[in-house]
């Protein structure tokens, strides 16, 4: 079984995790995954904090999978080694807590991801570089070139993008250039869309929870369980505009 959700922005929304919120999550193995939508927060300052909620997630019975948002500490990200993982690259945060590295096709159960992290923020006057912003929210030009040669690999088919900002075209159908500005993500998240054949895309970054059109749905406190008719709402007693 397959979950995604949105941020979790370190622990301020790791509780949707709590079987409170999450009641199936009690049922899970480590062969089902939850995968997060950007803005782990979880590999940010080395707290005793942080490592209590680390441990806390760790416990949980399933695999947790994630990829990077804007709000990552990157020069610590890059300090855990890479590792070959069903398909593509990933940093292993502890024994089932992986980062999913940009770019990759992912085959996790009988279905192939695209993840490539990543996206821009848009409160950069309030954060200090290399303290609380990082220029590696964007994708460098070899990522955004892996990522176009596991597509071309994978045949440009895919069931499932992940990624934490939108193509540009549909940013723009959602927001007001004021809030979100255009990226060079999300104009190669536009040239990906176009010739990418691609069952649904999801992403984070917008803190709601929205099926913006048929193929394009953005998660943030609801989680969702992938399903071949689309996707089931898993976290009944999260709001959202999926329910």
């Amino acid at each position: 079984m397959i979950y995604l959700t949105g941020d979790i922005h370190g622990h301020h929304s790791i509780s949707k995790f709590s079987t409170d919120k999450f009641p199936i999550g009690k049922s899970l193995t480590r062969e089902d995954y939850v995968i997060i939508c950007g803005d782990f927060g979880l590999v940010w300052a080395d707290t005793a904090e942080e490592r209590y909620w680390l441990k806390w997630l760790e416990g949980k019975p399933w695999t947790t999978l994630w990829i990077d948002g804007n709000h990552e500490n990157f020069d610590r990200l890059r300090e855990y080694p890479e590792e070959d993982w069903h398909g593509g690259r990933v940093q292993r945060i502890s024994e089932h807590v992986l980062h999913l590295c940009r770019g990759y096709v992912f085959e996790i159960g009988g279905k192939s991801f695209f993840a490539f992290g990543g996206a821009e923020s848009h409160d950069k006057e309030y954060r200090v570089l290399g303290k609380t912003i990082w220029n590696e929210e964007l994708p460098s030009p070899e990522e955004m070139e892996r990522g176009r040669r596991s597509l071309e690999a994978a045949g440009w088919k895919v069931d499932y993008v992940v990624s934490h900002s939108l193509p540009q075209h549909m940013q723009e159908q959602m927001f007001n250039a004021d809030e979100y500005e255009g990226s060079i993500l999300t104009r190669y998240f536009d040239e990906i869309a176009e010739r990418l054949d691609f069952g649904m895309w999801f992403s984070g970054h917008y803190h709601t929870s929205y099926l913006l059109a048929p193929q394009y749905c953005l998660l943030y406190h609801q989680i969702i369980e992938l399903a071949d008719s689309g996707f089931l709402l898993a976290s009944p007693k999260m709001g959202g505009l999926l329910g």
